[in-house]
């Protein structure tokens, strides 16, 4: 009862004239993101976090957390039109999806998609509701031990999930956790590794920083890449018949169930929930052979998987206060701009903000579906302006968001300094999802290993004094151990091969 009556709470702030203009522009956005092939989500959000920085907290938020969802599906649309995914996760939808567009049934590959994406989102927002209250509980019991694991766990999941060499995830998350010791000492209060500078004293700015690594780094990317105005088919009638609906309403469940509980797992991302369920459909199918020539369930499947997944790995964000992917920590680096951590304590401390933030995800799937299939027509004609003349606005945009969050050249300097690391990192492949990561979470976890040191006057052992805090340093342990073991073998595999 408590819960419903706060989620009506919610729904009564997110029904606001101006909240629901953000939820509006933010789909609007979020899709175009997702339309523009290399950009994705992650970068999509981090380029247009200065958009919302003038916004109150609720506002901001929500405009950011619907560019992230609109983005998933805007994927979609480019993967069934020009069998070009806008970001990974859409990649296993051109499978099918585009193979349909070329049958003629580009309407109905888009209608299933959308009916899915919101199904799996919508479902993924219920399970938040009911999850957010029990685990914001459990975690409000937790002292400073327990934490610092909790912390060290999503960083060990994300870290070895982030890249297929867990050595270079190491060393981009070390880099991380060198640039989070920049600026003021949380516990002593003194500076350090400043250099004189007035503008490090708060540490490095951290929306230049992501707008680099993820967005300039992109872009200096897709200037290698020969891409010029792309040309989609007829999208033809959206309407899907009496088969086309009951084929796919197997797939949509099946792929709302694996989307949902694999977002709860902090690390995996979006592309694992997608595949899965495109192989679970052609492995269950009565039909296999279709698969890769146009079957309905490849799209509908992976599609409800994607959306489900974005929305369920918002609730270990929320909650316990791990982001589970590259664009949850950018939301992560989000809150904290407003002043707000994500955690147990958010449900406490702004109940009444995280309540319209978590009803802005169903008002933001409905939205997505009444919107984007009338707006199809205007993301085709998206995709006709010639890609260079699209690199420079996207560029242009970015100097000026990141000259106007504190309206310091220094800030064009970092971005732009942090763009080519990032440009270098992914030609080297180094994640920088991690360094992102560690350098969001680096100083709540060194705060928590500071004050667990304090509590035990120095002793390390107060870890392993503690039930809940071993046993999440020990997974966080066995996590590690796995994926180097994995990677050890990829590389024996390769050298024999």
């Amino acid at each position: 009862m408590e819960t419903f009556l706060l989620l009506i709470g919610g729904f009564a702030d997110v029904l606001h004239p101006g909240n629901l203009a953000y939820a509006l522009i933010g789909c609007v956005l979020g899709t175009l993101i997702g339309v523009l092939p290399g950009i994705g989500p992650a970068a999509g959000t981090a380029i247009l976090i200065p958009v919302t920085a003038t916004l109150d907290p609720t506002g901001s938020i929500i405009m950011l957390a619907a560019i992230y969802y609109g983005a998933m599906y805007g994927g979609t649309i480019t993967s069934v039109l020009i069998n070009t995914p806008g970001e990974a996760a859409s990649a296993v939808t051109c499978l099918d999806g585009y193979a349909m567009a070329r049958l003629g049934r580009a309407g109905p590959a888009l209608s299933v998609a959308a009916i899915g994406s919101f199904i799996g989102g919508t479902i993924a927002t219920i399970g938040l509701v009911f999850l957010a209250l029990p685990l914001t509980r459990l975690a409000l019991t937790f002292g400073p031990p327990e934490i610092f694991a909790l912390l060290l766990i999503g960083l060990v999941l994300v870290t070895s999930l982030a890249s297929q060499s867990i050595s270079r995830a190491l060393i981009a998350a070390t880099i991380g956790l060198l640039l989070a010791q920049v600026g003021i000492d949380p516990i002593m209060g003194m500076q350090r590794f400043t250099f004189g500078q007035l503008e490090l004293m708060d540490g490095l700015p951290i929306v230049p920083v992501v707008m680099g690594l993820f967005g300039i780094a992109e872009i200096l990317l897709s200037i290698e890449r020969p891409l010029t105005a792309m040309f989609a088919p007829p999208v033809g009638s959206l309407y899907m018949s009496r088969q086309d609906v009951r084929r796919s309403a197997g797939p949509v469940a099946r792929g709302t169930l694996i989307g949902f509980m694999l977002g709860l797992i902090p690390g995996l991302g979006s592309m694992i929930p997608a595949f899965l369920s495109y192989a679970v459909e052609r492995r269950i199918s009565k039909h296999p052979d279709e698969f890769g020539r146009g079957a309905i369930e490849g799209v509908a499947g992976p599609e409800t998987a994607n959306n489900a997944y974005a929305n369920a790995a918002l609730i270990p964000l929320f909650t316990l206060g791990i982001p589970g992917s590259p664009t949850t920590a950018i939301l992560m680096g989000a809150f904290m701009i407003n002043g707000l951590v994500p955690g147990p304590t958010l449900f406490v401390e702004h109940a009444q903000f995280v309540w319209a933030v978590i009803a802005s995800l169903v008002v933001g799937n409905l939205i997505l579906l009444v919107l984007n299939l009338p707006l199809i027509p205007l993301w085709v004609a998206m995709l006709r302006v010639p890609y260079p003349i699209l690199v420079v606005i996207v560029l242009a945009f970015c100097v000026v968001g990141a000259y106007s969050l504190s309206n310091q050249t220094f800030d064009i300097g970092v971005m732009l300094a942090f763009g080519v690391a990032g440009y270098l990192m992914k030609k080297v492949d180094i994640p920088a999802a991690p360094l992102i990561l560690t350098m969001i979470l680096g100083p709540l976890l060194e705060s928590a290993l500071r004050q667990s040191l304090e509590m035990s006057g120095g002793d390390f052992m107060i870890f392993f004094d503690r039930p809940l805090s071993t046993a999440l340093i020990v997974l966080a342990v066995a996590v590690l151990a796995v994926s180097s073991l994995k990677t050890f073998n990829q590389v024996k595999v390769d050298a024999e091969a």
